[in-house]
């Protein structure tokens, strides 16, 4: 391609990307699958193309989701992957074969569906409905891709919720349950049972499901939904789990007592205790998947797929010297996860917390879980408009934490520098753990020039 080739292509591109981001946002959920389902019946259901296992949960989705799909690729599939958010560019919520699909492909798939976008729209707009969202139409683009692929299975993960997300209008023959927790509760209800009741709705007839260890109120909404659709259920710590579990460096090893086998010295170069339940989640999947359960897979696949899994944000180790680390968690539960990881993998002399939330969150929640294991907390804002102003952050913050251990930087790359010196104040060991959002997790990577993914 020539050099005036790539320029006319990245110009193309940037008018796909700008036409889909200038839709209603993906946290402005529309709760109808009738606009994604007649574009898909237009298209001549793209979907319906390739096999399907579906992820839902509060926390933990994006990472099993790329477990998961890793698992499929190793034993040769050819695999697409959806996920959301993103952290720098909406091609991350698109993989086929384990790789951000390419601006050519989002710019050649974008122009044959968007005609019949615009038609969908068009009959919505006659029925005093608005246009499809961002999210909607960024599963269209998805689901065409992983078709036009081919790919033979899609690793999805919902939006937001399950029952009326976007991704539903694909069936899974494996319908995985994360730990469901409390957020979203504008659009999913102020309770865990009807959160849980809104993700089981992703659980179709004849389905297995694949559930992390959840609280008994929320297993009991999952039992009920697989027994009324006739699916079969796999629970972890009653059919499989986490056998032994162990330190390592870079991440851990594990030894996974799957629902068919057993499955010893898989490491995983991820930190958390919760990232090893994400792993044996993955695995069981994957097992309900190729064998219904009943047939083991393979150790050294097992082993192979999970030994370069990646997450970019989910307490990731973005600088060292002093080491700052990023974490997207977002809601209280997350919040809790990522406190006992701190506690579980690092050893800090001081660690300094750097959050940026989002208004609309659980603000005081989050940051009483994450108190314990912080020295100090340098508030600030990220750059999106859901932001909290930092000087109510800040008082919210000081209620917590004491005046003496916050401190209000408005600027987040100064906000970054504040934490880094006050971490240094120890002579060796001191840290930086910046979360709150995935916002925030990728403006801190972003201003430290990680690489994109």
């Amino acid at each position: 391609m020539t050099p005036t080739d790539t320029a006319d292509l990245m110009a193309r591109y940037a008018r796909v990307e700008a036409a889909i981001l200038g839709r209603a946002p993906e946290h402005d959920l529309v709760p109808t699958l009738d606009r994604v389902a007649a574009v898909m019946e237009l298209l001549g259901d793209p979907q319906r193309a390739f096999r399907v296992i579906h992820l839902t949960g509060t926390n933990g989705k994006t990472t099993t989701t790329r477990m998961a799909e890793a698992l499929c690729r190793e034993h040769g599939l050819r695999t697409g992957r959806f996920t959301s958010p993103h952290l720098h560019s909406m091609r991350e919520r698109i993989a086929v074969d384990g790789d951000p699909v390419s601006p050519e492909t989002i710019v050649a798939t974008w122009e044959e569906i968007e005609p019949i976008i615009e038609l969908v729209d068009a009959r919505s707009a006659q029925q005093g409905g608005p246009r499809m969202t961002f999210f909607e139409v960024l599963v269209v683009l998805a689901y065409a891709i992983f078709a036009d692929a081919p790919v033979d299975v899609a690793v999805v993960e919902v939006g937001m919720g399950g029952r009326w997300d976007a991704t539903n209008v694909a069936d899974g023959e494996v319908a995985v349950f994360t730990p469901i927790g409390i957020d979203h509760t504008h659009f999913l209800g102020g309770t865990i049972e009807q959160i849980a009741a809104e993700k089981a709705g992703i659980i179709k007839p004849g389905a297995f499901v694949v559930s992390a260890e959840q609280d008994d109120e929320v297993a009991a909404i999952l039992a009920e939904r697989a027994e009324q659709v006739g699916a079969h259920r796999y629970a972890a710590g009653l059919d499989f789990g986490i056998a032994e579990r162990d330190i390592a460096l870079g991440g851990q090893v594990l030894a996974v007592r799957g629902i068919a086998g057993v499955y010893p010295e898989v490491f995983v170069p991820l930190f958390g205790a919760h990232q090893g339940q994400n792993a044996a989640v993955a695995i069981a999947a994957v097992e309900a998947f190729f064998g219904a359960g009943e047939r083991p897979l393979s150790a050294e696949v097992v082993r192979a797929g999970l030994a370069t899994v990646s997450s970019p944000g989910r307490l990731e180790v973005v600088r060292r010297s002093p080491t700052i680390l990023v974490d997207a968690a977002h809601n209280p539960h997350g919040m809790a996860a990522l406190r006992a990881a701190i506690g579980d993998a690092f050893t800090f002399s001081r660690l300094v917390g750097l959050v940026a939330m989002f208004a609309d969150k659980d603000v005081a929640a989050m940051l009483e879980e994450i108190e314990p294991e912080l020295d100090h907390l340098v508030v600030t804002r990220n750059s999106s408009p859901r932001s909290m102003d930092p000087v109510r952050l800040g008082e919210i913050a000081a209620d917590i934490f004491g005046e003496d251990r916050v401190s209000v930087v408005p600027s987040l790359p100064d906000a970054i520098d504040e934490a880094v010196r006050i971490a240094e104040l120890e002579e060796i060991g001191g840290g930086v753990l910046a979360t709150g959002s995935v916002v925030t997790a990728a403006d801190v990577r972003h201003l430290l020039g990680v690489k994109e993914i």
